[in-house]
């Protein structure tokens, strides 16, 4: 099944140069910031969806992702989708693999919170602009 890539012109690009380059290039998208993709299964639609996430891992084997959407009102489709099909295929840099992706508990969620803000200060920011409380996503290597 073929993959959409993100609508978003720029971030479009982004994953083009990122599967081109096998992650060589869009891996690290800022100095210091790295970005993974991210391909989910469509609630509605079935399709494959990609998009490209700052990431950190989170010294556990697992991978953290924000759900911010620049701080909208709505979650993003990316985090929709996971409802329907946690399971997701996940790119860092040159590495492939299958995770499973889960909605961070209140218990993990400020630890996680303040590791991703470190890396990406605008989460706190996109916060501010909406009244939903950002989810963080952890993403759990499927073994196997």
């Amino acid at each position: 099944m073929a993959v959409k890539d993100s609508p978003t012109s720029w971030v479009n690009k982004h994953i083009q140069k990122y599967v081109e380059t096998n992650g060589a290039e869009g891996h690290e998208w800022r100095p210091g910031v790295h970005t993974l993709l991210l391909t989910t299964k469509g609630r509605k639609s079935g399709e494959l969806r990609r998009t490209a996430l700052i990431y950190q891992p989170d010294g556990s084997g697992n991978y953290v992702v924000v759900a911010s959407q620049g701080g909208k009102p709505q979650h993003p489709s990316w985090y929709l989708n996971l409802s329907e099909d946690p399971v997701v295929d996940v790119q860092v840099a040159a590495d492939k693999f299958q995770a499973r992706a889960r909605t961070a508990g209140p218990d993990e969620r400020d630890q996680l919170w303040k590791l991703m803000n470190e890396v990406w200060p605008a989460y706190s920011d996109y916060q501010k602009k909406t009244d939903r409380e950002i989810p963080v996503v952890v993403l759990e290597p499927i073994s196997g």
